[in-house]
């Protein structure tokens, strides 16, 4: 190496070496080897006990028969914890410097959520969001923190796009206040307004100079966030089954139940691993469509997991509901799972009318199987294995066909 050669750019842990306390600057959007860090792996674990609470909240709530309140419930729950992750993600992967100061903020993030998971129980029985919202002043205190640092380092628009998402966290931050002190009527229509000022923080922060947020990273990061809320799901419905053993003799009646639902589990999973999806999130306009969307993606999985729960409690006589009312609630969150999943990333590998419909096809059979009374779960689960059987035998004739095409147009 000549004297003129340029020194390779710092790893974020020779960074680390070289002090305590660094300035926020962006990292770059094209950085080789970008993976998640023990801190994102860590922080996405801590995630697992609100997303935990909120479904056996709201397995709670199915089972005493009220279902709609549950649900409307856990959707304001839902949000919340989706939204807190989504801040702490999208911004890791533009600014993640990892110096003390860094681990230290995010730490506290972490504790925010432990205490929003505490107050999800309140929320759901006695619709006292008190604890969500201090959990989540917490959170979005030091998030704050993180983009007054990284404004202090900026200059120019970068700089304005910092304290634009100051400006816009706090307000909201005002704003889910009404959640605590507004009558219960209206507490929906609030939740309705500030998640929507909440999507329209980014959007206007970010006009005019857009993070550098890290394609294959963020990619990654959403991809382990959904097996985790698929393990949880897992967890749930062992713990239910399980229970369920142990306190009535009504194995029969289990078996297929467990059996679907490991069937959906893996389905789940396959589908939304199959194909690579950091490629498509060329754009901010694309980034944003694909993060917003999964709320549902992330909403669903969970949901999936309560749901086994309700059709365990309900097979073995503990849930207040009908067989129909259990069967749905497994199956409508599977197919909106399916539809979101499809939505969001297959469509965009998918070749010929026939792949396109494999997915939405099977979304409609999963909500018909609702209907079949005790094997409504084990057919929803062998449904959704057939949707990934069919797609990976149609890409792998596509595939063929066009090997096939390729070696023939040398020798024409």
């Amino acid at each position: 190496m000549t004297s003129s050669s340029a020194p390779a750019p710092a790893s974020p842990g020779a960074q680390h070496s070289q002090g305590l306390l660094r300035r926020l600057t962006p990292r770059g959007r094209d950085e080789a080897h970008r993976v998640s860090s023990p801190l994102e792996l860590f922080f996405d674990l801590c995630f697992v006990v609100a997303i935990a609470q909120a479904g056996a909240q709201l397995v709670h709530a199915v089972t005493e028969g009220h279902a709609g309140s549950g649900i409307l419930n856990y959707a304001m729950v839902f949000f919340a914890i989706w939204w807190a992750w989504m801040n702490f993600t999208w911004f890791a992967s533009a600014y993640d410097n990892d110096d003390v100061l860094y681990r230290v903020v995010t730490l506290v993030q972490i504790a925010g959520v432990l205490v929003l998971a505490a107050g999800v129980s309140r929320a759901f029985d006695q619709h006292d969001y008190l604890l969500v919202w201090l959990g989540y002043v917490i959170m979005r205190l030091a998030i704050v923190a993180q983009w007054l640092r990284a404004a202090r380092s900026a200059e120019g628009a970068e700089r304005t796009m910092a304290f634009r998402y100051v400006g816009g966290v706090l307000l909201c931050q005002v704003g889910w206040l009404g959640l605590v002190v507004l009558p219960g009527p209206a507490r929906p229509w609030v939740f309705l307004v500030m998640a929507l000022a909440e999507l329209c923080v980014p959007l206007y922060a970010e006009k005019g100079h857009h993070t550098s947020w890290h394609a294959h990273h963020i990619a990654e990061r959403y991809g382990l966030f959904t097996i985790i809320v698929l393990g949880e799901t897992v967890a749930a419905a062992t713990i239910a089954v399980k229970s369920a053993v142990d306190e009535h003799d009504a194995l029969g009646r289990l078996l297929p139940i467990a059996a679907g639902g490991l069937l959906l589990v893996f389905s789940a999973w396959w589908i939304y691993f199959v194909v690579p999806i950091h490629g498509h999130l060329r754009s901010n306009e694309q980034a944003f469509l694909w993060g917003y969307g999964h709320y549902l993606i992330f909403a669903s999985a969970a949901a999936i997991g309560a749901g086994l729960e309700v059709a365990v409690e309900q097979a073995v006589g503990k849930a207040h509901v009908s067989t129909l009312s259990a069967s749905a609630a497994v199956t409508l969150p599977m197919a909106l799972y399916l539809l979101t999943v499809w939505a969001l990333h297959s469509r965009h590998f998918k070749v010929g009318i026939t792949q396109q419909l494999v997915l939405p096809v099977a979304a409609l059979l999963v909500i018909c199987c609702t209907f079949l009374g005790d094997w409504a779960v084990l057919t929803a689960g062998l449904v959704s294995a057939a949707a990934v059987a069919t797609g990976v035998t149609l890409t792998a004739r596509t595939a063929s066909h066009e090997r096939r095409a390729s070696t023939a147009e040398p020798a024409a």
